[in-house]
């Protein structure tokens, strides 16, 4: 990585340039601007990679399969606990970088460092947590006299490919399980976000080296989707987990197949607004969880469904709150609303809250752009099958519908081709264990934002919002493959 002009980088070069392949780093055959999203200014030159390095990184990490799958429980339990004490160690370092790559807010940003803190931790204690169990055998009559047990092996090379609005946090949930269940791992950052990544590949590579560990266990390579191609559709890759768009997860999919696929996707989380809810609680969790990383999460809030009864009493709080959000330059740590990604992106939610307001839509609060950041918007009545309510928007806004039972409003949120996470505000018992029976989604939170994510907890949609299971624990079992050991005892005559 080439440094800010001025000087100001905050990673100072303390990795090496280019791209980490193999045990060394080689030369990038290109370069790239990483610019500040909020006023474009350069951050740094990154490197770019290409389809021939793609493919080098495959070869070094198949090279060393074996090796890194007969690593000792702790030495990899090692390098991801040094690892968590390099970056803890570097938090206002990797926070201010997160904040100059993504453009999001201060305080999101600090959120990310600590819950990439608590993911290398937690997979370097489910090391000790990798094992079998026996089974009996002899419940045939055929299995008398058999020992039976299973233990769990690596799957293979990992390809880890994350997206733009996290990238430390998305790629430690790549890499750190890959490398507690003795698996090579090949990280793929975003192209607009690859900075933070590249430093935590060079922590975990210096903490394999000082553990006698070969460095090729963990690699990046950056590019477009020419790299990506060339890693997902090697036929030597065990396993390819990826966190992103639909479109692009299901090309993958089908691109990769018969390598297991593991897929992180999109949604457009419904938050359900019962009778009975308190509703300066929903309308917090509305505002706290709609515009958290200036909308730019799979499981924001983006769909509100209130029962009739109290739908004037709801919004008219929400819309009080929403004009309170700060907006602005997100170093600043009062901010929570800031510039998306790039511009493309603030203009595809621009067009998309335009075509509602069209369709008939009111746009009850906010919306207007101002020196290319986008004010928190609610939107009030969107039509079904348009993008704003149907697809995921990925940005500050924010679409409430009315329903006139929870019934219909279950239903509702069902509609959608995702389900990742939703939640419902109310205060019975009977609606919560309602909601956690009938909502077809990953996760079902209840009076929390859908948003609401522990690490350790197993996180992954169904229907188009993905497959596979992500949280160290969970993620580890999808990079393993039980072997069944039957073993019939010879019996040796005096």
């Amino acid at each position: 990585m080439h440094e800010h002009a001025s000087g100001d980088s905050p990673v100072r070069r303390e990795f090496p340039e280019g791209l980490p392949i193999g045990d060394t780093w080689v030369e990038a055959p290109a370069a790239e601007d990483v610019r500040f999203p909020y006023d474009g200014t350069l951050v740094a030159r990154a490197p770019v990679g290409d389809a021939d390095l793609a493919r080098q990184a495959v070869d070094a990490a198949v090279a060393v399969r074996e090796r890194v799958g007969r690593l000792p429980s702790h030495t990899r339990r090692a390098a991801l606990l040094a690892t968590h004490e390099a970056i803890a160690s570097r938090r206002a370092d990797f926070e201010r970088l997160l904040v100059l790559e993504t453009g999001k807010p201060l305080v999101d940003c600090r959120v990310e460092v600590d819950r990439t803190l608590l993911t290398l931790l937690t997979a370097a204690e489910e090391v000790a947590r990798l094992h079998g169990e026996t089974v009996p055998l002899d419940l045939l009559p055929s299995g008398e006299g058999l020992l039976g047990f299973w233990t769990r092996k690596p799957i293979g090379v990992v390809v880890g490919i994350a997206g733009f609005n996290y990238p430390l946090l998305l790629a430690a949930h790549k890499l750190a399980p890959s490398l507690a269940a003795g698996c090579p791992v090949i990280a793929k950052p975003a192209p607009q976000t690859p900075l933070a990544t590249l430093w935590l590949v060079h922590l975990l590579r210096e903490a394999l080296r000082v553990g006698g560990a070969p460095e090729a266990a963990v690699q990046l390579v950056t590019g477009g989707p020419e790299v990506g191609v060339a890693l997902t559709t090697d036929r030597r890759i065990g396993a390819v987990s990826f966190t992103g768009s639909a479109a692009v997860g299901h090309q993958i999919a089908r691109d990769a197949a018969p390598t297991k696929v593991l897929l992180e996707l999109g949604s457009n989380a419904a938050l359900v607004v019962a009778a009975d809810a308190d509703l300066d609680a929903a309308a917090d969790a509305v505002v706290r969880g709609g515009y958290y990383a200036s909308g730019q999460a799979c499981i924001s809030v983006q769909r509100v469904i209130v029962v009739d009864a109290v739908r004037k009493e709801f919004v008219a709080r929400l819309t009080e709150r929403v004009s309170q959000v700060v907006v602005g330059d997100p170093r600043d740590p009062a901010t929570r609303v800031s510039a998306l990604i790039d511009k493309r992106s603030t203009e595809r939610v621009c067009a998309w809250l335009e075509e509602a307001v069209e369709a008939g839509a009111s746009l009850a609060a906010g919306g207007r752009v101002t020196d290319g950041v986008m004010e928190p918007a609610v939107l009030l009545d969107v039509d079904r099958g348009l993008p704003l309510w149907d697809e995921e928007v990925f940005g500050p806004v924010v679409a409430v519908r009315s329903v006139p039972d929870l019934e219909t409003a279950f239903d509702l949120v069902n509609e959608s081709r995702y389900g990742l996470h939703a939640s419902v505000y109310t205060s019975a018992l009977d609606t919560a264990f309602a909601a956690l029976d009938r909502l077809e989604v990953g996760g079902v939170v209840v009076n929390e934002v859908p948003g609401f994510r522990s690490d350790v907890m197993p996180y992954g949609g169904v229907k188009d919002s993905g497959a596979g299971r992500e949280g160290p624990r969970f993620a580890i079992e999808e990079l393993t493959v039980t072997r069944m050991a039957v073993i019939r005892p010879t019996t040796t005559k005096p």
